[in-house]
């Protein structure tokens, strides 16, 4: 039994095909194929059979397909205790991140670094709430957000329901306004006050939507959105030109000099920034040592805001 062998049925499960298996880890559906039929000729059991969507596991492809996550693991930890033993980690750490988090954490991250035998891969994206979970199947950490302090079970896929979720910072989302809005005037916003105006939104699914939901569902009135946008430098441009007002998270945001910002009250305006990490993938020494530097940083941020 090898763990190669272990490590492609793992993959098989999580992503369904071996076109996407290949794709994912830079192989060829051929080559995997190949692979797959040594493991069953081995260990003289069928580990895969044909389904609408692609492959799923037998009995016995699932078994072992769980199993690597303990033995993936287990080699790990062996790994973190060597490092221990050489005095430092060491290592690339490849980090997947939202934007506007990694704007915040990242640049900390870098400095704290420098002199370490510990690298950084990075790769940036703006994705649903529900799709943060599956970026951890190729990324050591995936820094994400919620407006919960960890993502909601239903959001985690099959193959991903052991994900380590670490908590990093927790950042208020406040109201962008064109810098001459009459709501300027206040120091601080209810639901009340900003359902009957134009809004520059979020796509459905993310994270911030939740929360002119919830003025909704507040007032009992509908929000006009004439706008969804992923981009917050976008957002705040628009919202800048009188499209509407929006949302931008506090600590991570710079406004420039046509918006202003408000704090919203009387709903759940905060999210919560939250390091993910497949159980194999944060055993090594190296990536547990990236997310201590990363809680650090998320706990300086607050503080220094807050005294701000």
């Amino acid at each position: 039994m090898e763990i190669r062998h272990l490590e492609l049925l793992r993959e098989i499960a999580a992503r369904r095909t071996l076109a996407a298996v290949a794709l994912a880890t830079h192989r060829t559906p051929s080559a995997l194929s190949q692979q797959l039929r040594t493991a069953e000729r081995e260990l003289g059991v069928k580990l895969v059979e044909p389904d609408s969507r692609g492959l799923r596991l037998t009995s016995s492809g699932q078994l072992l397909a769980e199993g690597a996550d303990e033995v993936t693991a287990s080699l790990a930890r062996l790994r973190a205790r060597l490092d221990a033993s050489t005095g430092e980690p060491r290592g690339v750490v490849s980090i997947g991140t939202l934007p506007s988090a990694g704007q915040a954490l990242l640049p900390s991250l870098f400095m704290r670094l420098q002199g370490t035998a510990i690298s950084l891969s990075l790769d940036d994206f703006d994705i649903a709430e529900a799709d943060f979970a599956a970026r951890a199947l190729d990324a050591d950490l995936v820094i994400s957000h919620s407006l919960t302090d960890s993502l909601p079970e239903s959001s985690l896929p099959e193959s991903t329901a052991g994900l380590v979720s670490t908590f990093l910072a927790r950042e208020p989302i406040d109201v962008v306004l064109p810098k001459d809005h009459p709501l300027g005037a206040k120091s601080e916003l209810t639901p009340q006050d900003v359902v009957s105006h134009r809004w520059v939104g979020v796509p459905e699914g993310y994270p911030f939507d939740a929360i002119p939901v919830a003025v909704e569902q507040l007032t009992g009135h509908s929000i006009h959105r004439v706008l969804r946008l992923r981009d917050n430098h976008l957002l705040e441009s628009l919202v800048g030109a009188g499209a509407g007002i929006g949302l931008l998270p506090r600590f991570t945001s710079r406004p420039g000099p046509g918006v202003i910002l408000r704090p919203l009250v009387g709903v759940n305006a905060e999210r919560s920034i939250i390091a993910l990490s497949r159980g194999d993938r944060h055993e090594r020494l190296a990536v547990r040592t990236v997310t201590d530097h990363l809680v650090e940083i998320g706990a300086e941020l607050m503080r220094r805001r807050v005294s701000g």
